[in-house]
Formats: structure tokens, C-alpha cells, sequence
């Protein structure tokens, strides 16, 4: 068959073919200034916003906490990610798992999702370390 006679086929196929019918969106053209203020902040930019004083408590990391922090120190010096990744990805976790988790366990998470979606390690192999790690702990 020609190129003419498959383009003449392929445009006779076409001709039928017309945009759906939809219904437009209602989208309002004025927000509150509550929700503009909701929607203009990211979720680890929470300067100004109200909260209760919290006191300042000195605080020495726990072992696990400085291990985490090595370890994903180690992760940029070779190459897996940068500071800027990480915060990213801290930022990319939610409000509930970033408010919810403490500090260097956000770290822990998003290295891990990290090395996974970069194909360092498989969701298997990670399911198995973390296997291996839990049989070690001692029950309280």
C-alpha cells in the first residue's frame, strides 16, 4: 500500500473522532485568606505560624540517631544523594509521616525509599535487612 492510500486510510479513521463534551470545572476566582495562607506554605516552612512555646530541652542523640546520621552522610560522600535531595524528600513524605516521625527517623526513612528508587537495593533486599535487624533487637 502506498503512503497516499495509509494516510487517506488513517484520515478517513480520524474524521469521526471529536473532543468528549465535558462540563467546565468551577473553579472559585477568591479564596480566603485563611486558605491562601494554608496553600502558600510548604510543609517544612512552618516560621510564623501559631504555636504553643515548646520548651528547650538539651537533648544528647541516641546511638541509632547518629548512626542514621553517618550513614546518610556516607550515602552523599558516595555519590546516592545530596543534602538537598534529602530535605526533598523529607519535605515529599506528608504532613503526617514528617510531623508524626521524629527527626533522624525521617532521615532513615527517606534513605531507604531512596535507595530503592535509585536501584541501589530491591524492596526485597531492604524487607530482609530490616528482618535481619529486628531479630537482633532485644524484646523489651
Amino acid at each position: 500500500m502506498s503512503t497516499p492510500d495509509r494516510f487517506d486510510q488513517l484520515a478517513a479513521r480520524v474524521a469521526g473522532v471529536a473532543p468528549v463534551s465535558r462540563t467546565p470545572l468551577d473553579s472559585p476566582y477568591d479564596i480566603s485568606d485563611e486558605l491562601f495562607a494554608a496553600l502558600r506554605h510548604v510543609l517544612h516552612d512552618v516560621g510564623g505560624q501559631p504555636d504553643i512555646p515548646v520548651p528547650y530541652l538539651e537533648k544528647t542523640e541516641e546511638p541509632w540517631e547518629m548512626n542514621t546520621y553517618v550513614t546518610c552522610e556516607c550515602l552523599g560522600w558516595r555519590g546516592v544523594w545530596n543534602s538537598e535531595e534529602r530535605r526533598r524528600a523529607e519535605n515529599d513524605l506528608g504532613a503526617t509521616l514528617y510531623f508524626g516521625l521524629p527527626y533522624y527517623a525521617r532521615w532513615a526513612l527517606v534513605a531507604a525509599k531512596t535507595l530503592v528508587v535509585k536501584g541501589y537495593i530491591t524492596p526485597d533486599e531492604l524487607s530482609a535487612k530490616l528482618d535481619e535487624v529486628r531479630a537482633r533487637q532485644v524484646p523489651r
